[in-house]
């Protein structure tokens, strides 16, 4: 068989298989129509087109990053030097800030500024090799506006060349003109908008908060109900700040992940493990949030949930751009193995996003989806932050 493409002389780390990484050395990949065709010893690669020689260097998927806020207006720099002064993310928010004082320039923006403004934070991730990025609304909080950042996130699949995935987080936070009437609030605006972005094929996801500074148990029961109602898969932020069972809800409703999860207890570990739902880490909120209560990775493991890492990108609780570095946060600060992080930004990203039958791994059939490092082994990815290790990336089986 003719492919279209051969990447040879390549030290594949697969992240399938049962050897460490799913490594195989000395080999190549053979791609035709944008798809993995073939795989095996470089020796014994069938024709192509184009031959294109790696040179021995270590091959990835291209990274995934299943969980971030980067589309936003204004700038949140302040609520970093109140937090330094002893300020929490609660009482930040509870004045004012956080998450609201974002909402006042998103309203202020078209779907087109708020697009070009999230162009340069996608850049930083693409140079650490990003293939698949998902980007949550929540910032608009009001019908237009939430609509407005949804087709911004669709617009920055076509003009990136990423796949991008858009998730609806109108249930983020209360804004100010329903304070107090959180379940109107739910009524007049959630569940619209979940029906809107269902049919206009704006949202791949429904998210929502469930934390006590946010909506209640029964309030998010509502939104997934709808979601579910309009065709559309969900994920929750879970037990970030204190344990209303958001995990054990996740897992009810079959969620696709349950992410942060500081303060999830044995029985939410459980429920994720019987459920498949994916556990979301996200070591930069943490880091940045100086926070104590670390999730219970160890209780995860053991579980055999599956652990995703993300750099949860946003202008206030984690601004951070760098998924290599979330995954030597999650590592120093969490215990995660150099192979479970690497997982956790390809492989069980990919599953979070329910595309682990198309991205996440290099196998027969996936899109070819590629990143190839200037490495020696692949724990210097995760051991240096600051480092520009990467040498170039394959999407849909060409340079990018």
């Amino acid at each position: 068989m003719r492919l279209d493409c051969i990447y040879t002389r390549a030290r594949l780390a697969t992240m399938a298989g049962p050897e460490p990484y799913g490594a195989m050395e000395n080999a190549a990949v053979g791609v035709r129509g944008g798809r993995i065709a073939w795989m095996g010893p470089a020796s014994d690669a069938p024709d192509a087109e184009d031959i294109v020689d790696l040179e021995g260097r270590w091959v990835t998927p291209a990274l995934v990053d299943c969980h971030t806020h980067l589309v936003f207006a204004g700038d949140r720099s302040r609520e970093f030097e109140q937090r330094l002064a002893g300020a929490s993310y609660e009482a930040i928010a509870k004045a004012g800030g956080g998450i609201a004082s974002t909402v006042q320039a998103v309203r202020k923006a078209g779907a087109a500024d708020l697009a070009a403004e999230t162009l340069s934070r996608l850049d930083a991730l693409v140079a650490e090799g990003l293939g698949t990025v998902e980007i949550k609304s929540g910032y608009g909080l009001n019908f237009e506006s939430e609509l407005n950042m949804l087709k911004a996130i669709r617009s920055l699949g076509l003009v990136t060349g990423l796949r991008v995935q858009s998730t609806l987080l109108a249930a983020h936070a209360i804004p100010p003109e329903y304070d107090g009437r959180a379940d109107a609030y739910i009524d007049e605006i959630c569940l619209p908008l979940v029906k809107e972005a269902a049919r206009e094929g704006l949202a791949d996801a429904v998210d929502a908060y469930c934390e006590e500074i946010a909506f209640s148990p029964e309030q998010t029961r509502r939104v997934f109900s709808a979601a579910q109602s309009a065709g559309l898969r969900v994920k929750l932020h879970a037990d970030q700040f204190s344990n209303l069972g958001g995990a054990a809800l996740a897992a009810e409703f079959g969620a696709l992940s349950a992410d942060h999860l500081e303060y999830t207890d044995a029985v939410g570990v459980s429920a994720l493990a019987e459920a498949g739902t994916v556990a979301v880490i996200l070591p930069g909120a943490f880091y940045m949030l100086n926070e104590m209560q670390k999730p219970p990775i160890d209780a995860l493991r053991k579980a055999g949930v599956p652990m995703a890492l993300a750099t949860d990108a946003n202008p206030g609780s984690s601004p951070v751009l760098s998924l290599l570095t979330t995954a030597n946060l999650a590592c120093t600060l969490f215990g995660f193995t150099v192979e479970e992080a690497l997982a956790g930004i390809t492989r069980e990203g990919a599953r979070a996003l329910g595309l682990h039958n198309e991205i996440g791994t290099i196998e027969i059939g996936k899109r070819c989806d590629l990143a190839v490092w200037d490495v020696d082994n692949l724990a210097q990815l995760v051991q240096w932050i600051g480092a520009r290790p990467l040498h170039g990336r394959i999407l849909s089986g060409e340079w990018a």
